[in-house]
């Protein structure tokens, strides 16, 4: 079964929900042929970038490559110019966060740890284990802690409220990471949004 998913970018995206309910596909009758497959961030070195994504977060490496080398039309040895490194959380199709070097850059900006602007993505992730997570996450090399978990509500539909722990650091490239656990029902899930769904399906029959 083809899954149909958001991933929160602004990417966003990993959100899973409290351990009771588990991310699924929406449904049939609300589905669109799109999916957001991946979102990559151009970093200045990924042996930085890696251990908050890889080993803080616990995303599984899928994909490491060297890429655009090879032999010129002269018979010369090209050196590659991109590092790629995909990882995923549970999903194997949509979810992914691609990692990539320009290796033929020689110097880049210094990174700012600034909040994010115009132009600037912000990555959300979803933590069941947060509570000691963050233990590990707050220690690892080149991450900036912005935020410690506390406990915030947003918003919801009908005067509901979405409370989650919120946490926030900079990568090494000074990309703004959340990283939240859920505490109630993610926003479009639920009964409103079966609610939805039955009613999409009662128009389809009509």
């Amino acid at each position: 079964m083809r899954h149909s998913a958001l991933l929160a970018v602004v990417l966003a995206t990993f959100i899973t929900v409290p351990l009771a309910v588990l991310a699924e596909p929406v449904p049939e009758s609300e589905r669109i042929p799109v999916d957001l497959r991946r979102t990559t961030l151009v970093v200045r070195d990924i042996e930085k970038s890696l251990p908050l994504y890889r080993d803080g977060l616990g995303l599984n490496v899928i994909y490491d490559q060297l890429i655009g080398g090879g032999t010129d039309v002269d018979g010369s040895e090209k050196p590659p110019t991109i590092r790629l490194v995909l990882l995923r959380a549970n999903d194997t199709f949509i979810g992914v966060l691609g990692l990539m070097q320009r290796l033929d850059v020689a110097d880049s900006p210094e990174p700012r740890f600034e909040r994010a602007m115009p132009g600037d993505p912000i990555l959300v992730f979803n933590a069941k284990d947060l509570d000691t997570r963050w233990e590990k996450i707050k220690t690892l090399p080149h991450v900036r802690v912005h935020t410690e978990p506390y406990r915030v509500e947003y918003p919801g539909p009908d005067g509901t409220t979405i409370p989650v722990m919120f946490s926030a650091v900079f990568d090494a490239d000074g990309f703004f990471i959340e990283i939240n656990q859920l505490l109630g029902q993610a926003a479009g899930t639920g009964a409103a949004a079966k609610d939805r769904g039955k009613d999409a399906m009662a128009a389809n029959a009509d």
